[in-house]
């Protein structure tokens, strides 16, 4: 396996993780303010949230993707596609600190 591979694997876990916790936050002002700027938030979370659990399903789950990923993806696109999952990171957690602030 190839360590862009696991570096994606492990962006994609953490973005989950952030998205769990801003939506979380969302939501439950969602449920006591009634705004809709925080159930536009809450939206936005849970589709970037599915969007990141669908991109580690296919790195990890996939029985033929996740093989083709492994083996058949160039470095240069790895990296392109890590740098990509890194950036959506490091969004993540200053919007998540900014948020829980």
């Amino acid at each position: 396996m190839s360590v862009w591979l696991d570096l994606a694997r492990l962006a994609a876990v953490v973005n989950v993780a952030l998205l769990l916790v801003l939506g979380g936050v969302w939501i439950r002002n969602y449920r006591r303010l009634h705004s809709k700027h925080t159930l536009g938030l809450s939206l936005f979370a849970a589709l970037l949230c599915v969007e990141n659990a669908f991109a580690l399903y296919v790195y990890t789950l996939d029985p033929v993707l996740s093989v083709w990923f492994g083996t058949a993806v160039p470095d240069p696109a790895w990296q392109a596609m890590v740098a990509l999952h890194a950036l959506e990171t490091v969004g993540l957690a200053v919007l998540t600190w900014v948020t829980l602030d």
